[in-house]
């Protein structure tokens, strides 16, 4: 059985096109790889990447796009919503086909210590690749952000990062784990206040008391007020009583979503799950759907 994995790295550049094809031409490059998504956005000023291959390739891919971005992109010039640490500032690896997640996680580790050893770039090890148990949410280590640890990374024991040195260059930070499938998904708000979309991410996130497999947080884009998520489990947490809490949640401040979107990839159930349940199709099988008869999935 062929084996593949998925790797879909967040690179802290979203508004110079240049600096983004090049880091995916060098991912391109890489034999045995194949680039699936670009996506971009210029208020979080980020991109994001996916690619797969075998976990040979995908490692020299990730290794490769790390190097080029620490090459192209200044942190102490970047400037967005989203949250971050360095110019390559997450790299998650997923398991596809013929792969665990024990093999993503050892190859997080393999990773980590060659960008380490050779770029001198400060890795943290996150996800289920984490050798520390705090460090398994992201956003412990993104805590102050690159600002925050270029402060802190060279004093506080708690900050010293698992590869590399302890010192911050203009390149950042990089958080490497492994990971299941992620999906980022926003909502959109008919308000330009962004407090109401922080409230609503302060209700709906599980750190604070909302829906388990939920990350959230509450900013403005586009001139609109967004609820930006990551459902780590959509099994778990299905992206549909994700939205319907959010519909909830608008009521109470008077305002209502206007619309939704989905950066990158998702899985196909997913959006299977979504629409049985909005459609109420009691008793439906995946086996109804056409292109699933034709075109079985990958086991």
């Amino acid at each position: 059985m062929e084996r593949i994995i998925e790797c879909v790295p967040n690179f802290s550049e979203g508004r110079r096109k240049e600096v983004i094809e090049r880091i995916a031409q060098a991912i391109a490059e890489v034999k045995g790889v194949q680039v699936l998504d670009i996506e971009s956005d210029p208020d979080h000023n980020r991109s994001v990447i996916t690619f797969v291959g075998s976990p040979e390739a995908v490692e020299e891919a990730a290794f490769r796009s790390i190097k080029t971005a620490s090459q192209l992109i200044d942190m102490d010039k970047h400037r967005g919503e989203h949250p971050r640490i360095g110019a390559a500032d997450v790299v998650p690896f997923v398991p596809i086909r013929g792969v665990t997640m024990e093999d993503c996680i050892a190859l997080a580790h393999q990773l980590g210590e060659r960008v380490g050893r050779e770029l001198g770039i400060p890795v943290y090890l996150y996800g289920e690749a984490a050798i520390k148990p705090e460090r398994r949410d992201l956003a412990y280590i993104r805590r102050g952000e690159y600002e925050g640890l270029k402060e802190t990374i060279a004093t506080d024991p708690d900050r010293t990062p698992d590869f590399g040195p302890a010192k911050l260059g203009k390149a950042g930070a990089t958080a490497i784990g492994a990971r299941p499938p992620l999906i980022a998904f926003n909502v959109y708000l008919n308000t330009d206040d962004v407090e109401v979309a922080k409230k609503i991410a302060r209700a709906i996130r599980h750190s604070s008391g909302g829906l388990r497999y939920v990350k959230a947080l509450g900013l403005l884009v586009k001139g609109r007020a967004q609820v930006s998520m990551n459902l780590t489990d959509y099994r778990k947490t299905p992206i549909y009583r994700v939205m319907e809490m959010i519909r909830r949640e608008a009521s109470r401040y008077g305002v209502a979503v206007t619309s939704s979107e989905i950066i990158g990839l998702v899985p196909e159930e997913a959006l299977l799950d979504a629409a049985i349940y909005y459609l109420q199709l009691d008793g439906f099988s995946y086996d109804q759907i056409l292109e699933r008869r034709l075109f079985p999935p990958l086991p």
